[in-house]
């Protein structure tokens, strides 16, 4: 299981933890303070509470899925809400003015602890700006959560197909999340498909593309999606009347 630099900190200080209680087991057990069955016992719940803790997280290795005038999903879980936000009435004066005031269309996505809480560009991409905001810890899945609750966007010159448009990706904090991690800095080229950061157990990823346009979303709400690999939007040339 491969697992992500951005969590270095976390299981390393979990394992160290799940070590430590191991050999009290064990010195508890040596000293007749609990039998062979209750050592076992502890040390399965120990391995248990460590492969959860670890498990969150892991970073699969994936093969990015290819095509010129295809947009993937920035994060693992399951499409939350479709929006169309008319007017660039977003509520954040650089989100409007990256779209130029112009209709936006927000992909919301829901990340449980269960997710892989790795994020990726969803196509090549040039940081403009990244905007951190204090706030709320709302459960993810709660629209109050996307205004109120702790957040980092990232916004940008997304780059599909020849074009350059608007685009920006908003990592936001969940009832359990504490922590947002993004390493992306304005003026970072990032890749399709590229690590960038990550959210910190249970919250939300959103992706802003314009609306009215010739991008094509290609997933429902309800569906699941994969980070890096899920088709979330299309790229459509305008055919000529």
């Amino acid at each position: 299981m491969t697992l992500t630099k951005y969590g270095k900190r976390e299981w390393l200080r979990t394992t160290v933890i799940a070590l430590i209680f191991a050999i009290l087991f064990l010195i508890g057990w040596f000293y007749h303070l609990f039998s062979l069955k209750g050592l076992i016992g502890f040390l399965i719940f120990d391995l248990i509470v460590w492969l959860a803790a670890v498990a969150f997280f892991r970073d699969p290795n994936r093969k990015v899925t290819e095509g010129a005038t295809v947009l993937t999903a920035p994060a693992d879980g399951v499409v939350r809400d479709i929006e169309f936000i008319p007017n660039g009435n977003c509520g954040n004066p650089e989100l409007a003015k990256l779209f130029e005031g112009q209709d936006m269309l927000r992909i919301g996505i829901f990340l449980s602890v269960f997710d892989v809480h790795v994020n990726r560009a969803p196509c090549d991409m040039q940081v403009v700006f990244s905007a951190h905001k204090n706030g709320a810890y709302h459960d993810a899945r709660n629209p109050d959560a996307i205004k109120e609750n702790e957040s980092l966007l990232l916004g940008g010159k997304g780059k599909i197909a020849g074009k350059e448009f608007p685009m920006a990706v908003k990592q936001i904090s969940g009832a359990i999340a504490r922590r947002i991690v993004c390493e992306a800095d304005p003026g970072t080229e990032l890749k399709k498909g590229e690590r960038y950061g990550m959210i910190k157990f249970g919250s939300r990823t959103e992706l802003y593309l314009p609306a009215k346009s010739n991008f094509e979303p290609q997933v429902n709400t309800g569906d699941r999606v994969t980070g890096g690999v899920t088709v979330i939007a299309c790229y459509k040339e305008q055919q000529a009347e």
